[in-house]
């Protein structure tokens, strides 16, 4: 474990102490570009973090390799050597993206490439394991396109959620934290030394992200990018793929002695595979709603807009900085609350508390929604935030009053955002003055 921490250390170091000066250099490439309506931040802000990123996964592969334990799976697995060509394509496909802007089509391409050589060198999914069914062999054929279509999949998810300051990298970590708990239980519990290429990789994330993260907690100085955000997602599909292609289920049920519990014990194996709705299945689920949703439009699955998960949370009331809490509650919720099922499978403790944590999640999410509405005559009895946009001019017959009343509204309330008003509210109010404002991503 401490030759993990120290790994993680140094990714997250590295990855911290180059954020810096890659800003500096991405204000000077020139790679700020122009506000879109899509986006929710108000100044230019340069991309290409994940330059900084891709220095810290190269940093935390060198020092684990230099390790008595951790660098023993360089010795005896190729897999190391693929994560790192595969994010070496990707990362250099992003770059080219943040700076010039690259077609959907081409990007999909060098996603597809980026997967299929990771896949030559040996990461690669070798067979699953099928609840009623057992450890199934899948041919070379079928193991290389579903590793593909798994980091593809991955990729854009991460790519979508990808909208908010904070948000990408720190769903990320989370889902990284969570993946090196199960990976790591899987080595030391059941003595399984493939294991161990996905614990590597799940500590590597996890200093990636928290490396980045304050330079890129709202309000941003930089975004991650495309060279950033497929990077994250293809570490974390590489970990999945690894784990999934590489350890046998048999080996565990001659630990556990039953197959019935050793598919539970691969719940959050299978799981990010065939369906991945646990370690990262908020991101996933944003995918699969833009997909449809543009689909249903007429337009392209990849055609940018503003009705992804965050841009919704910011439409109902939400604050910038809550919406991206929630969004890791939910994360996490999801993400550990799997690998403690697969832990304790029949334990009532752990449902209820899934249960009872979700209904939390639930009230925060409507917390907006639940804005008391306070009488005209007791407005200046509660805080600004209660009180109603209509003036003592607006009345509920009709009167016009409220151009009136913002010209009149001096003092500390002067420039306070009346009660019921959103980010993206705020956003088309200033759009409509004619001034620019608001993200980079999709």
């Amino acid at each position: 474990m401490r030759e993990y921490l120290l790994t993680l250390c140094v990714t997250a170091a590295v990855t911290y102490l180059l954020t810096g000066p890659v800003r500096k250099f991405a204000i000077a490439a020139g790679a700020m570009p122009e506000i879109r309506a899509r986006d929710v931040h108000r100044e230019p802000t340069p991309r290409l973090g994940g330059i900084a990123m891709f220095g810290g996964l190269c940093a935390g592969l060198l020092a684990a390799s230099q390790l008595t334990n951790v660098g023993d799976v360089f010795r005896l697995s190729d897999e190391p050597r693929a994560l790192l060509a595969g994010a070496g394509l990707i990362w250099l496909l992003g770059v080219l993206d943040d700076k010039w802007g690259v077609d959907a089509l081409i990007k999909l391409g060098g996603q597809m490439i980026a997967a299929g050589v990771m896949v030559w060198q040996g990461l690669t999914i070798l067979w699953l394991p099928v609840p009623g069914v057992g450890n199934v062999a899948l041919t070379p054929l079928q193991g290389t396109l579903l590793t593909v279509a798994v980091v593809v999949v991955t990729i854009n998810a991460v790519n979508f959620v990808d909208g908010l300051d904070g948000l990408a990298s720190g769903m990320v970590g989370i889902a990284a934290a969570a993946f090196f708990m199960y990976a790591y239980r899987i080595w030391y519990g059941y003595g399984i030394e493939a294991a161990a290429p996905a614990t590597l990789f799940a500590a590597v994330l996890m200093g990636m992200c928290l490396g980045f993260l304050p330079h890129n907690m709202h309000p941003a100085r930089i975004f991650m990018g495309d060279s950033g955000s497929m990077l994250i997602g293809l570490v974390l599909a590489a970990g999945a793929v690894s784990i999934t292609g590489q350890v046998d289920p048999d080996v565990i049920t001659d630990t556990t002695g039953s197959v019935k519990t050793t598919v539970q014990t691969m719940v959050p194996v299978y799981m990010p595979v065939l369906l991945p709705l646990t370690i990262i299945a908020v991101p996933i689920a944003d995918l699969v709603l833009a997909v449809v949703r543009r689909t249903w439009r007429g337009q392209s699955p990849f055609a940018a807009d503003r009705g992804h998960l965050h841009h919704r949370l910011l439409e109902i009331g939400h604050s910038h900085s809550r919406a991206v809490l929630i969004m890791y509650f939910w994360s996490a919720l999801i993400a550990f609350g799997a690998v403690a099922f697969s832990v304790r499978s029949s334990s009532l403790v752990i449902v209820l508390a899934i249960v009872l944590l979700s209904a939390v999640g639930l009230v925060i999410l409507l917390l907006p929604r639940f804005t008391p509405r306070v009488p005209h005559w007791a407005q200046r009895l509660v805080p600004p935030r209660y009180r109603s946009r209509r003036g003592p001019a607006q009345r509920p017959g009709g009167e016009a009053g409220g151009a009136d009343e913002g010209a009149a509204r001096t003092g500390p309330e002067a420039g306070r955002r009346p009660a019921g008003a959103t980010a993206l509210g705020e956003y088309d109010r200033l759009v409509g003055d004619g001034r620019p404002t608001a993200d980079n991503r999709s």
